[in-house]
């Protein structure tokens, strides 16, 4: 489906956005492949990087600006929002900066997407947007309900559609908890916010690879959310700088103890796939759609998927080889 078309990537230039561009070059052959985002020097230096790529598309651009968003979607098939103020506690002290982004910035992106006649939109959210006791979290929130309403907007106008995948701690990503230990592993001491905090752990190859599954079986308004295994904070520490004493610091504002990624409410209206959930929109009597709704099998009322309660944990071991096969990626964070 991505082969022969033209794609867009908000924050193409953040964790996800460059694996998402190396992924798709090599697996598919797009037409054009556009890199959107505002940091001009990372956009230098990652323009350095496919020189010699004629497919690829460098827009220096900032989606709370709306003109420039339409601008860069002329002629665009399909979209990857990945950009967002996503760091905790910067939203907490910078409440107006992240709902400009998080909040007004998908109403510009889904405004111009409507406008330009664009086929498919995957936005990307977070286990933070599941009962959200953050800013973060609640802007992520809005943003779904954002997408996932934008479905039937504009009444049978609208042809543009909209899903979300949503996963947890992106491994090795700018920002994230393993980079953060790694930078520490010869100092005197960890922080450690919790010792009973957990987190889910995903790989950058497994979100590309959801978007990928997302653009081809969407119908409109779909959450999609990896199953993925989880990891004590502790564990991930002491894997990292066994010898290094870990120091509880308490948690930071806004932060949860344990992630989830689907709650109690939600499972009225989710489905489980072999390797996946979708959460079906509530609206319209999507949730009841066999379009939407395919091989999946209805999920237990009193279901949730919480990082604490998960079946799948990554051991110890498994980590370790992990990070040993992407030393080199991570370095370059």
């Amino acid at each position: 489906m991505l082969d022969k078309s033209s794609i867009l990537i908000t924050g193409g230039t953040g964790s996800f956005g460059r694996k998402f561009v190396d992924l798709t070059l090599k697996k598919f052959n797009p037409r054009r492949l556009i890199i959107f985002s505002r940091d001009e020097m990372k956009q230098w230096e990652m323009q350095k990087l496919y020189k010699n790529d004629t497919r690829t598309r460098f827009f220096i651009g900032d989606i709370r600006d709306k003109s420039r968003i339409h601008r860069a979607l002329n002629r665009v098939d399909y979209v990857v929002h990945a950009a967002a103020t996503k760091i905790v506690p910067t939203a907490e002290y910078n409440p107006f900066e992240c709902i400009k982004t998080n909040i007004n910035g998908a109403m510009n992106l889904i405004d111009a997407c409507i406008d330009q006649k664009i086929k498919k939109v995957v936005a990307l959210s977070t286990d933070k947007a599941s009962s959200p006791i953050n800013l973060y979290g609640a802007s992520k929130l809005a943003s779904d309900k954002l997408f996932v309403a934008s479905n039937s907007s504009y009444s049978s106008k609208n042809q543009t559609l909209f899903s979300i995948v949503r996963y947890g701690n992106v491994m090795g990503s700018r920002g994230s908890i393993i980079p953060f230990f790694l930078s520490l592993k010869n100092s005197k001491s960890l922080p450690i916010t919790d010792p009973r905090m957990t987190r889910f752990m995903i790989s950058l190859d497994q979100a590309v690879k959801l978007v990928w599954h997302s653009f081809k079986d969407m119908r409109g308004g779909e959450i999609y959310v990896k199953k993925i295994p989880s990891m004590k904070v502790v564990d991930i520490a002491s894997t990292i700088a066994p010898n290094v004493k870990q120091e509880i610091i308490g948690i930071r504002p806004g932060e949860k103890i344990h992630e989830q990624m689907i709650g109690l409410e939600d499972s009225y209206f989710t489905y489980d796939y072999p390797s996946y959930y979708k959460i079906l929109p509530h609206i319209n009597d999507w949730s009841e759609d066999i379009n939407r709704i395919k091989k999946g099998k209805k999920v237990k009322k009193d279901f949730t998927y919480a990082s604490d309660k998960n079946l799948d944990w990554m051991t110890k071991s498994e980590l370790k080889l992990w990070i040993k096969k992407n030393k080199k990626i991570i370095e370059k964070i």
